[in-house]
Order: structure tokens, then C-alpha cells, then sequence
């Protein structure tokens, strides 16, 4: 089987789309996704591109994405963050995921940053043991912090 790893274009993101509502469904959070195709297309593609997409092909058919996208770091300096990587369920297992991840780090190397940060689920332990296998570290001592937009408005409406 050839797994091809390109950049990603504008007519790919219904796939990418659908990739990420597979991934939250393996997430367990079925109903999370909100972002639309043309949301991806504008944050991608338009003026102010937030991010870098690729793209998995086997059989001219998109199988797999990672995204990725810059940061900061006052304590490295310019960091790259993988926000999501993911293969099509009945494509696991093949040496997909292993060929997006190597691509992403190639770009990290390229770019010439200093860390590449990614997030994993505690109970994810097929995909902990693979990090941990390519040198990650997975940090246990530190927690993620998230405001949705509904908390940040009442947040913001009270008085300080």
C-alpha cells in the first residue's frame, strides 16, 4: 500500500472536515465539532492563514490529516503546535498515522522550531506508547486549561 503525504488544498477540507468529526467521535465527543468547511478554507487559505494542513492518500482517497500551527513559547521561544492528528478508523494500524507524524516533525525540523507541542487523552495508551517510543515526552504534571466562548462572555460581564 503507497501512502502519499501532501500539503493540503481548499477542495480537501470537506475531508479534513470529516476527519476531524471522526476523531472527536473517538474522543467521545461526538457532538464537540463546530467549525465549518468554509471556516477551514478562510483560517487555511485566506489572508491570514492560522494554520497548515496535511494530508494521507492511499488510492487517490484522503485517509488521514494532521494539523499544525505556530506558537510561542517564553521559555523556547518559536514552538510548533500539532493540533490534531488523525486516520480514518478502518486505516489505522497501517502506518498511516506513523507517516503523518514523521511528516510533521520533518516540518517542524524545516521550520526550525524549538518544540512541537501536541495534547493526548490519558486513556489514548496505543497512541502514549508510540509518542513515548519516538522520544516524546509525555508530560503528566501539567493540565490543560480551556475557556469555551459562553464561559469567557460571563466571565467578562462580571464586575471586577
Amino acid at each position: 500500500m503507497e501512502i502519499k503525504i501532501r500539503t493540503a488544498q481548499p477542495t480537501d477540507m470537506k475531508s479534513v472536515l470529516q476527519l476531524i468529526v471522526e476523531l472527536a467521535v473517538f474522543e467521545k465527543e461526538p457532538d464537540a465539532v463546530e467549525v465549518t468547511v468554509e471556516e477551514l478554507i478562510d483560517a487555511g487559505f485566506g489572508e491570514e492563514k492560522q494554520f497548515e494542513c496535511f494530508v494521507a492518500e492511499v488510492e487517490d482517497e484522503i485517509v488521514g490529516m494532521a494539523l499544525v500551527y505556530f506558537r510561542f513559547s517564553t521559555w523556547k521561544g518559536r514552538t510548533l503546535h500539532l493540533e490534531d492528528l488523525v486516520v480514518r478508523e478502518r486505516m489505522r494500524g497501517k502506518g498511516v498515522g506513523s507517516v503523518l507524524y514523521r511528516k510533521v516533525m520533518e516540518y517542524a525540523s524545516e521550520q526550525k522550531v524549538k518544540r512541537v507541542n501536541w495534547m493526548v487523552l490519558d486513556w489514548n495508551k496505543v497512541a502514549i506508547d508510540f509518542y513515548e517510543g519516538t522520544g516524546a515526552n509525555v508530560l503528566s504534571n501539567w493540565w490543560q486549561v480551556e475557556m469555551e466562548e459562553q464561559a469567557l462572555q460571563e466571565y467578562l460581564e462580571q464586575e471586577l
